[in-house]
């Protein structure tokens, strides 16, 4: 029979053996020292100088003075001297300094922290799923700068494809602002989440539509237009209301700013009928 156990190495009593109570005490002293393992810091490479009974450290890579060639091992101060414990491969201690937990692999003591790298999905007070792998509930959300400032990068891999923010109500969109659909930037509006109404558009050589004519350098959905429309395609003044400006091409390919009274579309220059 062993004269030890297997795994803590706890002496065992023998047959016929005097002053049991000797080997049953040694045995419990190493319990109270290695069960629920905490220690006051793993970074030590020297002995403190003043160490109270039952204080334990995790001795640091390149330990010098008592410590020296003890790398890796559990250090205890057992009132008149250090004693060293050799971990074994999946024990854990705590470490009071630091807050953190570690786990001995064999060879070297390694946080046990959760790795943040290539998450499957991240849920913040919600539940992310596979099309929001990141999700997160609550008042507001802080992106602040490092350094001098700070960027939210919204990638697409083509320009078919969308990147965009999307704002909802009762998750049903409302709004949406980026380049969704082409490389040109839009702004969008919906009242029912499936029905969307450009409202500003701003293509790759700057010029600008606003409302819902595509080819429009300037346009309110026909109402103000710096781009020339021909008189056949104006709006009814009616429909337009008062105050409504319009570029009208003429048959001689030239244009004139008209104006709606809200009856007809008037000239601006002499408010002759257009």
């Amino acid at each position: 029979m062993s004269d030890t156990s297997p795994i803590l190495s706890l002496p065992y009593i023998q047959p016929s053996q005097a002053q049991k109570h000797v080997t049953h005490n040694e045995a419990i002293r190493i319990l109270d020292l290695l069960v629920q393992l905490v220690v006051a810091d793993a970074d030590r490479t020297e002995a403190p100088a003043t160490p109270a009974t039952g204080d334990r450290h995790i001795v640091a890579l390149g330990a010098s003075g008592s410590w020296a060639g003890r790398d890796g091992q559990i250090a205890v101060w057992d009132t008149t001297g250090w004693l060293f414990y050799e971990p074994l491969s999946g024990w854990r201690a705590d470490v009071l300094t630091t807050g953190s937990a570690l786990r001995f692999d064999g060879a070297a003591w390694a946080d046990t922290g959760p790795d943040f790298q290539n998450l499957d999905l991240l849920g913040v007070a919600t539940t992310a799923d596979s099309d929001n792998r990141l999700a997160v509930a609550s008042a507001a959300t802080l992106l602040s700068h490092a350094g001098g400032g700070h960027q939210l990068k919204i990638n697409k891999a083509a320009s078919p494809d969308t990147a965009s923010l999307l704002f909802q109500t009762g998750f049903s969109g409302r709004a949406e602002m980026g380049t969704a659909g082409d490389d040109s930037f839009s702004i969008k509006t919906s009242a029912d989440g499936s029905t969307w109404n450009d409202a500003l558009r701003i293509d790759g050589s700057g010029n600008i539509g606003v409302g819902r004519s595509p080819d429009a350098k300037l346009d309110v959905d026909g109402v103000l237009r710096l781009s020339p429309m021909p008189k056949a395609d104006l709006p009814a003044a009616g429909d337009v209301g008062i105050g409504g400006l319009v570029f009208v091409s003429d048959a001689a390919g030239g244009a004139q700013l008209a104006y709606s009274d809200g009856s007809a579309w008037l000239k601006v220059r002499d408010g002759a009928p257009v």
